[in-house]
């Protein structure tokens, strides 16, 4: 699904009332019945208070299009507009004209914070938040912050109208209370950048795409420079196997890595390499790693250093298709020149991860050395030793974009929302939950992407299936270990719940059945 940024949704818009030969108007129309039809097939006439508040901008015009039929369909309904500018959009000022003449109730005017300090709304209410959209472009006045407090003291369900007001689209959070906290936020046609980012996320604890009828063919044309990567962007890129295919077929990755008291972790990235799908894996460690990881995982072959507790040298006698490299590292200073004398030598498809990343950030250097469309895949602070601090969540994208094309490689920003950095586009993974906050899910992330690159996959293809059946193997194992119990060995064993999810249907709901057994 693309992620449209302002300007693009603003063009979609105009084209498709070009296309479609209707008004702003008629869109606007549009939009609002689809937020009534959301709510009233949930509340089906339930007489809960409804405090509609209203923007003089066209979110706010959405929201009077809202009230008006929920006003229509018998709701308790209770309208306000945010006076807060002389500025008024046309189509506001249709629909405010329209809910006028529908109810005798005409809407309360705010224009200060002595305008609310005395009104009432319970916990059971419900707030419609249709005070700022996407044209948010200036703070918010000191008054219309305190309205978002009170807000925010009633406990109310808040449901907000494309964005929670006050917050931009492409920019961080000025005040952080200056925003309305939303229960839901129903968006238009796509979601925003902002419903994935740490730092803004936060503002609203669900989303839902409605379709407005945006212009098909502008939607399916149009380049974004963000992607939601769900299951189906990624099933085009799987791969089926052929009955005379063998183990030679799906590639030879090379996991390298390992410290003394650190062996587990290329224990871990060496059984998702074969979880996911590689023909055969060898892990490369010092010489006290031998013994557990032939013990542990006797599907791997071993290859190890001449030293006991670390790597001082990386020789090989194998051609792999891919390595894998710096899970369990470690950064003794023969380690850091053996990974040095390493990368001056290798041709081979790289995936890094862990101190091998913060090798790369210790010697900036080696940076040049790394071939085209190698895998970086730091957790945040590993990033920030990488490419600098930064201000905000944009700030991190922006110096993460400049890095992945300076060097030519592929950045996973590891996260609740994992985002992949290519080529000046961003790559926001759909999948996961708070059950991989956890040691070593990221050595099996390595070494599921290491897998998916060894079988055929190109670079950026395996990134983004690796990151997506990474999450989707904790989402499915949710209801079985919950999110303090998953570890990461159950992470490697639900891959193949995560593969066999790609081809399960959607559920049917028995509707029709049942009533027809009621008739009976």
């Amino acid at each position: 699904m693309k992620i449209f940024s302002k300007e693009q949704i603003y063009a979609g818009d105009k084209q498709t009332q070009e296309r479609q030969k209707i008004s702003s108007t008629d869109l606007m129309e549009r939009a609002g019945i689809q937020i009534f039809n959301w709510l009233h097939m949930r509340m089906q006439g339930a007489q809960v208070p409804i405090h509609v508040f209203c923007g003089i901008g066209n979110n706010g015009g959405d929201g009077l299009v809202v009230a008006r039929h929920l006003i229509t369909h018998g709701y308790n309904v209770k309208v306000y507009i945010v006076n807060c500018s002389d500025k008024r959009s046309k189509d506001f000022l249709i629909n405010y004209d329209r809910i006028k003449n529908t109810t005798k109730d005409w809407p309360t005017l705010l224009s200060c914070a002595e305008d609310f300090s005395e009104m009432q709304i319970d916990t059971k209410d419900i707030i419609v938040d249709a005070v700022f959209g996407i044209g948010i472009n200036r703070p918010v006045d000191a008054w219309v912050k305190a309205l978002f407090q009170f807000f925010r003291s009633t406990k109310a369900f808040t449901l907000s109208i494309d964005l929670p007001s006050g917050l931009h689209t492409d920019k961080a959070v000025d005040d952080q209370e200056a925003v309305v906290a939303a229960g839901y936020t129903l968006s238009f046609q796509t979601p925003k950048l902002v419903f994935f980012l740490p730092e803004t996320a936060k503002y609203t604890q669900q989303w839902e795409v409605l379709d407005i009828g945006i212009d098909p063919e502008y939607l399916y044309s149009t380049v974004t420079e963000a992607d939601l990567i769900g299951k189906n962007e990624i099933l085009p890129m799987y791969q089926p196997r052929e009955k005379y295919s063998h183990k030679g077929t799906f590639g030879h990755s090379l996991i390298i890595g390992g410290s003394y008291g650190k062996i587990g972790a290329v224990n871990l990235a060496s059984r998702a390499v074969l979880t996911a799908g590689a023909g055969k894996v060898t892990a490369y460690v010092p010489k006290c790693g031998y013994i557990p990881l032939q013990t542990a995982l006797p599907e791997a072959m071993v290859l190890t250093d001449a030293d006991e507790e670390k790597i001082t040298g990386i020789n090989l006698e194998i051609e792999p298709t891919v390595i894998g490299v710096g899970v369990g590292l470690g950064t003794h200073d023969k380690t850091i020149l053996a990974f040095e004398n390493f990368l001056k030598a290798n041709k081979k498809p790289l995936v890094i991860d862990a101190d091998g990343l913060n090798i790369l950030s210790k010697k900036k250097g080696l940076l040049q050395l790394l071939p085209e469309l190698t895998v970086l895949t730091p957790h945040p602070k590993e990033l920030e030793r990488l490419i600098g601090k930064w201000n905000d969540d944009f700030d991190k994208l922006k110096k993460t974009k400049a890095f992945a094309t300076k060097y030519k490689v592929i950045v996973v920003i590891k996260g609740s929302n994992t985002i992949t950095v290519f080529n000046n586009k961003y790559f926001v993974n759909a999948t996961g939950n708070p059950g991989l906050a956890t040691a070593g899910t990221g050595d099996v992330l390595t070494g599921v992407i290491t897998g998916l690159i060894s079988q055929g996959y190109d670079a950026l293809q395996a990134t983004l299936f690796g990151v997506y059946l990474h999450g989707k193997s904790a989402d499915v194992l949710l209801e079985q270990f919950g999110y303090q119990s998953l570890i990461a060995s159950d992470v490697i064993s639900g891959i193949s719940k995560a593969y066999l999810d790609l081809f399960k249907q959607p559920e049917q709901p028995q509707v029709e059945e049942a009533d027809s057994k009621n008739k009976k």
